[in-house]
């Protein structure tokens, strides 16, 4: 039986085979070695800053419904037209939310209630510290005017359709009573107009 004569660094299918699988569990076994008793994996350590900016523990009181309503009619100015209390708790990279939470709970510590933190605000950053201003003055101009201009159109839609709905109802009628006289001579025309047509048939 003839042998293939290999070069000296030729491999044998079965060592090639070998080779890879020895390349393929190895590492694997490895791992599984350096993973700690209680599971997971042993990663390189990351740095926890990395995914922003530390937030220091918060006292469950901080977040009651009281405090809550209170910033959700609070507006941050950082841009994103939020309220304090939505900005606060989801956007984790702005940093006025956060401060004008701690007023809110310093003016609650001090016994303020919510309308007085309102105030407060309303006295030290103005109008725009709301997230919609108080129904009063020149304020009220901007629940009513909104409402009456859209009333006003619609009435003007009302009022257009209609007068055009009259228009069409009154040329469609008009049309209508037209039509029978137009169909219907005297007895003189439709004698006339028997003898013209006996004549083309003739």
């Amino acid at each position: 039986m003839a042998t293939k004569q290999r070069g000296a660094g030729a491999l044998s299918r079965r060592d090639f085979f070998r080779t890879g699988l020895a390349a393929a569990v190895v590492p694997l076994v490895q791992s599984t070695q350096d993973s700690p008793p209680g599971g997971g994996s042993r990663g390189t350590l990351r740095d926890p800053t990395v995914t922003g900016r530390p937030q220091a523990p918060t006292d469950p009181k901080e977040n009651d419904a009281e405090i809550q309503a209170i910033e959700t009619r609070l507006a941050c100015n950082c841009g994103c037209t939020l309220d304090v209390f939505t900005c606060r708790t989801t956007d984790f990279s702005c940093t006025y939310s956060p401060k004008l939470h701690r007023e809110v709970l310093a003016l609650r510590s001090r016994g303020k209630s919510a309308e007085e933190i309102l105030d407060a605000f309303v006295q030290q950053y103005g109008e725009r510290a709301l997230m919609a201003p108080k129904p009063r003055g020149f304020n009220l101009a901007g629940y009513f005017v909104p409402g009456a201009i859209i009333a006003t159109a619609g009435a003007g839609l009302v009022w257009f359709v209609g007068r055009r709905k009259a228009a069409v109802l009154a040329t469609s009628t008009g049309a209508k009573a037209a039509s029978p006289s137009a169909a219907t001579g005297s007895p003189e025309e439709l004698e006339r107009l028997r003898r013209a047509l006996a004549e083309i048939e003739d």
